[in-house]
Order: C-alpha cells, then sequence, then structure tokens
C-alpha cells in the first residue's frame, strides 16, 4: 500500500486537508484508508450501548457489526499503543493510505500550516516534510501550495507516489 502523511499542528487545518485529499482521490476512482492519531483519550464508543457496557465489563475487544459498517475497539489495559507499522499492517489493502498526525513517523508528509495556529513550520527540521500547504506564500527548500488547492496538492502526491 501506498502511504502518504498530512501533519502539522492543531488547527492548522490538518482534517480539512485530509477530508478533501481523501473526496479528491476517491474521485479519481482509487480506494482509500486513513489512519489518524490522537494524543489525547478517545472513545468512539458511548455510555450506555451494548458494546460500551461489554468493555465496562473487561471485554479485551468487541467487534460491532451492522450491515453498514464494522468496529473492532481494543482496550489497551496497560499495554503500549501499538506501534505505527503495527497498525498499518491491521489494514486491509488498498491504493492509498492518508495518515493525519504521527508527525514523528518517517513516511513522507505534507504539512499544513496556518498562520493564525501561531505554531512555527514543522517543516523546517523535518526531511520527511515533503511539501507545506500554507494559507501565506512561505519561501522554503521545498514545495509550497496554497492550503485550499486540493487538486494541486494530490497532483503532488500523486506525482511523489507513482500513482
Amino acid at each position: 500500500m501506498k502511504i502518504y502523511g498530512v501533519t502539522g499542528w492543531k488547527n492548522a487545518g490538518k482534517t480539512g486537508l485530509m477530508e478533501r485529499l481523501v473526496a479528491e482521490f476517491c474521485a479519481r476512482g482509487l480506494t482509500i484508508s486513513t489512519l489518524k492519531h490522537a494524543h489525547h483519550s478517545t472513545d468512539v464508543d458511548q455510555p450506555g450501548t451494548d458494546s460500551h457496557r461489554h468493555r465496562e465489563a473487561g471485554a479485551s475487544e468487541v467487534l460491532l457489526a451492522s450491515p453498514n459498517r464494522v468496529a473492532i475497539m481494543q482496550e489497551l489495559r496497560g499495554a503500549p499503543e501499538p506501534s505505527f507499522t503495527e497498525l498499518l499492517s491491521r489494514m486491509r489493502p488498498v491504493d492509498l493510505v492518508l495518515v493525519e498526525g504521527f508527525k514523528r513517523e518517517a513516511h513522507p508528509k505534507i504539512e499544513a500550516y496556518r498562520t493564525s495556529a501561531g505554531n512555527p513550520l514543522i517543516a523546517s527540521g523535518d526531511s520527511s516534510i515533503r511539501a507545506v500547504a500554507s494559507d501565506i506564500p512561505l519561501d522554503l527548500d521545498r514545495p509550497v501550495f496554497d492550503l485550499d488547492d486540493t487538486k494541486a496538492i494530490a497532483d503532488f502526491i500523486a506525482t511523489e507516489l507513482g500513482l
């Protein structure tokens, strides 16, 4: 599977860019999956649901199946977070996995940068960031795209990966 990341600080526009890239690549006929890292306690399940009650009772894994989707919730219960490579290995094969976050991993990435977020560029010290999608022009040693120019960003990623 081809892998490409979108990284950046909080409120830089990562999720919006990811959403637009998924739609763009799907419109081009590619199969796309995403992998998102959260730095905080995240729960896709809600208190009171049967699956949540199963987890609260101590189940290590709950598989929830319906005609529309399947969700597997695994409780780490003190075990270390699975590695980036391990998480990727759990995914079904697709043309492209777009990764949000995981800024310390070595896969190729594009950095989302928004000046109003008030954070420094990550790209300055990270060679895995192949380009920057920014809301202002920047003078860098790698390509800079308008943060909203999804087609140009997708074209760049497609060229990089030979898609």
